[in-house]
């Protein structure tokens, strides 16, 4: 069964597919905490240890059905992840690597909240706590598990790149590779500013 997908105010609407094939995790680290904040939804993003819940899978399983217009992009540095967001609402909806052959997607749990069904119901329990060393506090580590789940995210990510999986994407222009919305990339007094405000 699909789990939605949309942004706060619904211009952007899609679905994942194949939600048991995803890996779900917190990740506390600095910049998810900063790109939260440059988009005004710390509040709706981060919980009380500045964690975000971030489903992984791969970007063939991600569709959007509506509003594919309001998809925009931002990195925090020239070399970063892409990440993702509605810019008719500024819903965070994910992170890519720069790599169009990298299937990888982190989609954030603010844009797959939704009425018909559960985060839990649709992808299970928390299985990974990353970067926990930039949390504000200490949340459990889970090193055995997060290793098992690398293992087995790292070969889902290597089948697409072998069987030509990775093309299927909404994220990147399949003929050359080219991210679907031009990234607005901080400048380095901006992400100064942002940092230091965490």
């Amino acid at each position: 069964m699909n789990h939605p997908l949309h942004c706060r105010c619904g211009t952007l609407r899609g679905y994942i597919s194949h939600p048991r094939k995803a890996n779900r995790a917190v990740c506390y680290c600095k910049d998810c905490q900063a790109y939260a904040h440059v988009l005004g939804r710390s509040g709706d993003v981060l919980d009380e240890m500045g964690g975000t819940d971030v489903i992984a899978t791969l970007a063939k399983y991600v569709a959007f059905t509506q509003g594919i217009e309001a998809l925009a992009c931002l990195s925090l540095s020239p070399n970063g992840l892409l990440r993702w967001y509605a810019n008719c609402c500024d819903t965070p909806v994910g992170n890519t690597p720069r790599n169009a052959k990298v299937s990888y997607v982190g989609l954030v749990h603010s844009c797959l909240e939704d009425p018909s069904t559960t985060l839990e119901s649709s992808f299970g329990p928390v299985r990974m706590r990353v970067n926990t060393q930039s949390a504000r506090g200490k949340p459990n580590s889970t090193p055995i598990r997060t290793a098992a789940c690398v293992v087995r995210l790292a070969t889902s990510l290597l089948r697409a790149r072998l069987d030509g999986g990775y093309k299927a994407t909404p994220f990147f222009l399949p003929e050359r590779g080219t991210p679907v919305a031009p990234p607005r990339v901080l400048t380095a007094d901006e992400r100064a500013r942002v940092m230091n405000a965490l």
